[in-house]
């Protein structure tokens, strides 16, 4: 709790933020939500939603994010394929 998660759904995103709650379900609550939106052509946009809500059922990876690698990344320069949906 309260600590920076990575989140990457079934349908690809990549959202990072604090977690302030889950429940059985893996339902989780973030704070501070923000996805990662990766690109060949230009850097990572970072989209700001604030308070959020991810149902468990569409959640495909949970990780901790280490917050000084984290920092230490230049997103603008950083260049990526978007992950495509998982499929079952």
């Amino acid at each position: 709790m309260d600590e920076t998660i990575s989140v990457i759904t079934n349908d690809g995103r990549n959202i990072v933020g604090v977690l302030k709650g889950f429940d059985q379900a893996t339902n989780i609550i973030l704070d501070e939500f923000h996805e990662r939106v990766f690109s060949t052509k230009e850097g990572v946009q970072q989209l700001v939603l604030g308070l959020y809500i991810i149902r468990g059922d569409n959640i495909s990876v949970v990780g901790e994010l280490d917050e000084e690698l984290d920092s230490n990344l230049d997103l603008s320069k950083l260049r990526a394929h978007p992950l495509k949906p998982v499929i079952h």
